[in-house]
């Protein structure tokens, strides 16, 4: 009796699709962040059971308003930034139309508009902590000062951050002869990275200026 092997060619073909090192990586960092902010809320959370007295008089220096319109602006920054993300994976890097034609917009005009209305969330938090100072409360004027400039401070460094990845996704972008994966793959990445921060300043809001 006699065994014979399929040929090379009629064996079944097998294959693994092996994940994107990139994103795996960029979801591992984004896990190690999280675990930072869930160390700035315990923060915020203990000092306020420490002196709730605090509360009450603290928050009522909060603009209410002007941090919902803030908010409003960088969650629809995460709208603009998952529209160049699509524009990216199409490989459209730039727009097709005029630039009033929105629907024809590229990765370039959405990331721009992202990259602005960033900047701008950031220019209102540095318009509200100067309102704050002039009503009295600073870093060091009580225990609620400090968590609430910890807290908001460490989440605008981190939207800085994300507005510097911003300008280099765009300079890759015009830098790039011909756009293809490596650049949709830094706008996705990119996008993990704004859509992470945005989550986490709606849990921010929520905690500091809804749960009073």
């Amino acid at each position: 009796m006699s065994t014979t092997t399929a040929p090379a060619a009629t064996r079944p073909y097998l294959s693994a699709n092996r994940p994107n090192p990139v994103s795996v990586g960029t979801i591992v960092w984004l896990a190690s962040e999280l675990m930072f902010f869930a160390g700035l809320f315990a923060m915020y959370f203990t000092t306020r059971a420490t002196v709730p007295e605090l509360w009450p008089e603290e928050t009522a220096k909060l603009n209410l308003t002007f941090a919902t319109i803030n908010t409003t602006i960088l969650v629809l920054s995460s709208v603009t930034c998952q529209m160049g993300v699509w524009a990216a994976e199409r490989f459209q890097p730039r727009r097709t139309g005029s630039l009033l034609q929105v629907n024809r917009w590229g990765l370039n005009e959405w990331i721009t508009l992202t990259y602005v209305m960033g900047a701008a969330f950031i220019g209102g938090q540095i318009f509200e902590y100067a309102e704050l100072v002039e009503h009295g409360l600073t870093i060091s004027s009580s225990p609620y000062g400090s968590v609430f400039y910890l807290t908001t401070g460490f989440h605008g460094l981190h939207v800085i951050g994300g507005l510097i990845a911003f300008l280099f996704l765009l300079a890759r972008s015009f830098s790039a002869r011909r756009f293809g994966h490596h650049e949709a793959t830094t706008s996705i990445v990119t996008s993990y990275y704004w859509h992470f921060v945005d989550v986490v300043w709606i849990a921010l809001f929520a905690t500091i200026y809804l749960i009073r």
